[in-house]
This record gives structure tokens, sequence and C-alpha cells, in this order.
């Protein structure tokens, strides 16, 4: 069991950053492939970052470029540093743990933070 919890959303102008951080407790986090998602107003939850249990990266291609994603493993941690938001990156933001290799759709999820807002304006 992993559990999983999300700080540092809030609300920013268009063209600014923000980090948000995953905390895990529980197993492990070295156990699990880790990624964010996000859920925009009216849309289904989308893939935005993952890293695989090698700590390998991959990224949708809204974010490549403009977001990054790391974890620590000693320290059961994942952040996601987001920088040049676009009102189109307001959404509610999970972190998200998986028992697979990787992580890049919600089905390859098995736990779920709350979520945390982000919200950029223009």
């Amino acid at each position: 069991q992993v559990q999983l919890v999300e700080s540092g959303g809030g609300l920013v102008q268009a063209g600014g950053s923000l980090r948000l951080s995953c905390a895990a407790s529980g197993r492990t986090a070295n156990r699990y492939a880790m990624g964010w998602f996000r859920r925009a107003p009216g849309k289904e939850r989308e893939f935005v970052a993952g890293s695989s249990r090698f700590s390998t990266t991959s990224y949708a291609d809204s974010a490549k470029g403009r977001f990054t994603i790391s974890r620590d493993n000693a320290k059961n941690t994942m952040v996601l540093q987001m920088n040049s938001l676009t009102p189109d990156d307001t959404a509610v933001y999970y972190c998200a743990a998986g028992g697979g290799l990787t992580i890049a759709t919600p089905a390859s999820a098995d736990y779920w933070g709350q979520g945390t807002q982000v919200t950029a304006s223009s």
C-alpha cells in the first residue's frame, strides 16, 4: 500500500512557474513507477509526465520542453517543475504510482493522491 500526498499547486499568471511535490509513504517509492496526471474541467484525466522504476522519464507532448519530472527514492518524493504555464495547463494535478515498469495511462496507476489545483490566468 502506498499513500501519496501532493502539494505546491496554486494560482499563477500565464508564463509563470509552479513546483509540485508528491510525498509517498508506505512501501518504498523505488518499487513503483510514478507520474503526474491532470484533469481539466470537462476533460478526461490525462498523462503529463512519468518516471519509470529505473527513473527514466517520459512526457506528454504538451509538457515537453516546459515541465521536468524528478524523483528522490531515498526521500520517497517526486517533483514536477512547471515553467511557461499557460491557461491550457489549468487543471487538478494528481500524483500516481503503479506497479509496472512505467506509468503513462490512468489505467497503469494503482495509487493516487488527492490532487492539487493549478490555475494559470491569462
